[in-house]
Order: C-alpha cells, then sequence, then structure tokens
C-alpha cells in the first residue's frame, strides 16, 4: 500500500472535538492530527457527521465543543490554504458556464463574478486545467460535459489555489470505475507533489485503498482512526457499531457486511445500505 511522505508538520489538529446537531451527538472526544502529505479516507454510515466533519474544517460550522486548528489558526470561511471538491452534481445543458469558468471560481469566487482577468490569471487557470487533463474540452460549456470531464474541472477548481490542505466529499459518486480511477489518481499526485494533505469523504473505499495512510471510520457518534488493514476488521468495526458486521477481502477488494437493519459503508459492491 503507498504511504504519503508525512513531514512531520501538522496541518489539521482537533482537541476533545464534539459535534451536536439537535440532539444527536455525530461524534464526540475526537482527536485528530493530520500530517501535511497524509491521504486521510473517512467512512461511515449516512448520518455519521462524515459531511458534517468537512463544513467544521471549512469554518461553515462551528463545534459544540473542543477545540480545532488549521495550520495553527482557527477555522474560518474562506481560507485560501483549502481546496474543496464537493459531491458530485451534473449541470443543467443550457448553463453559459464554461469548464474554464468554474475553474477560475476556485480563485475569484463565485460571489462577484468572474472578475477582472490577467495574464496571470490565466496563467494558472491554464495550469491547473492541464494538471487534470482537461485542455481540450476547458472551453465547453459545462452542460455539454461528461460527469468524468465535469469532475476534472472540480479538481482543477480545487488544485488552481495550490491549496495546503484538500477536502474531497465523496467526489467518485455516480462516476464510472474508469472515472473514479482518474480523479483519484488526480487527487493522490497533486498531494504527494505538494505534500498536501488530503481528506476524501467516500461510501466506496476500494478505488481509495491503495492510496489511503489512514482511516477515519465515524458510526453511532464513536470514531476509529488506524492504519486500514487495522480499522477493517470484523472485531473493530462490530465494536464500533455495538452489533456484528462482517469483514471479508477477496484478492485486493474489502467488503463489508452488516445485519439487514444496520447501513454500514459501502466498502464493497455489496455493502449494505443505499
Amino acid at each position: 500500500m503507498a504511504q504519503g511522505n508525512n513531514s512531520g508538520k501538522d496541518t489539521i489538529h482537533l482537541k476533545n472535538a464534539l459535534l451536536r446537531r439537535d440532539d444527536r451527538v455525530l461524534w464526540n472526544n475526537l482527536n485528530l492530527a493530520i500530517g501535511a502529505g497524509e491521504f486521510i479516507a473517512v467512512l461511515g454510515p449516512n448520518g455519521a457527521g462524515k459531511t458534517s466533519l468537512l463544513k467544521v474544517l471549512l469554518g461553515l460550522l462551528p463545534l459544540s465543543s473542543g477545540t480545532l486548528s488549521i495550520l495553527g489558526s482557527p477555522a474560518a470561511r474562506g481560507n485560501v490554504h483549502i481546496g474543496y471538491i464537493p459531491q458530485q452534481k451534473g449541470f443543467d445543458v443550457d448553463v453559459p458556464i464554461r469548464g474554464r469558468d468554474l475553474v477560475q471560481f476556485g480563485i475569484s469566487g463565485f460571489r462577484y463574478g468572474l472578475g477582472k482577468s490577467s495574464p496571470l490569471l490565466e496563467h494558472r487557470i491554464d495550469e491547473a486545467i492541464e494538471t487534470v487533463s482537461a485542455t481540450s474540452y476547458a472551453n465547453m460549456p459545462l452542460g455539454l460535459l461528461s460527469g468524468g470531464e465535469q469532475q476534472r474541472l472540480r479538481v482543477a477548481q480545487a488544485l488552481v489555489g495550490k491549496p495546503e490542505i484538500l477536502l474531497c466529499d465523496e467526489p467518485l459518486l455516480s462516476l464510472d470505475i474508469a472515472s473514479q480511477k482518474t480523479v483519484t489518481k488526480l487527487i493522490d499526485d497533486y498531494r504527494r507533489k505538494e505534500q498536501a494533505s488530503v481528506i476524501f469523504v467516500t461510501h466506496e473505499i476500494n478505488p481509495v485503498l491503495q492510496y489511503v495512510d489512514r482511516i477515519l471510520y465515524l458510526a453511532n457518534g464513536r470514531w476509529v482512526i488506524d492504519k486500514p488493514n487495522v480499522v477493517l476488521q470484523s472485531k473493530i468495526l462490530s465494536e464500533l457499531y455495538g452489533t456484528d458486521i462482517e469483514v471479508l477481502r477477496i484478492k485486493s477488494r474489502v467488503l463489508v457486511f452488516g445485519t439487514e437493519d444496520i447501513e454500514v459503508s459501502h466498502t464493497g459492491h455489496y455493502g449494505i445500505g443505499a
């Protein structure tokens, strides 16, 4: 399994972190230090607090208690050191925005439109687009592109600012296997080149397993974090869920099974839950 080259510098540090939504605890006493160059996969059933964790890191959601530092500072909206890849959502066919316009939003933001261009800005946009091999269709309307092409441009949008932290929220959702491999490899290539920390929320661990350094697994208000071969065990996940969970390995694939009344992460084609 490929491992990142952690330089020893922590980019994200959570201490005794509690997140409560309404009357429900999503996770409690979360202690997490993520180093530069680390690739962390975040797994767990729907409602376990995976996307909420990303919102906390983005400064969009406050902790209920505990502390968080991002590169030594408190979390804040619009942190230029963080790149964000959202869940895959298609664009309407008649949307007027081009692929390169979407990438430019990674610098200029959405609120005030595209803003003024400059040779330096255009170079950075071209460089990011070339990084994800999207040059041939970058000037086409987004609505005319395939899901895989759109997602490549979302990756370029996240990378154009050369972030030190890359947050990925189900970036492989609705993509075919070939596109999943391409998008994952693009993300991994960037983190290795720039020693960026990657937090990768997913329901399907197999496409990213070869790149992952550690897995953070959230379930039932509890959590565990360790290397994949430690976390993905029947005993560990059964303790986390409080019921019997079976983990099977078939060649290089990991399959997780639960009882009929419990949802588990889609770590294989036959994982339980939707």
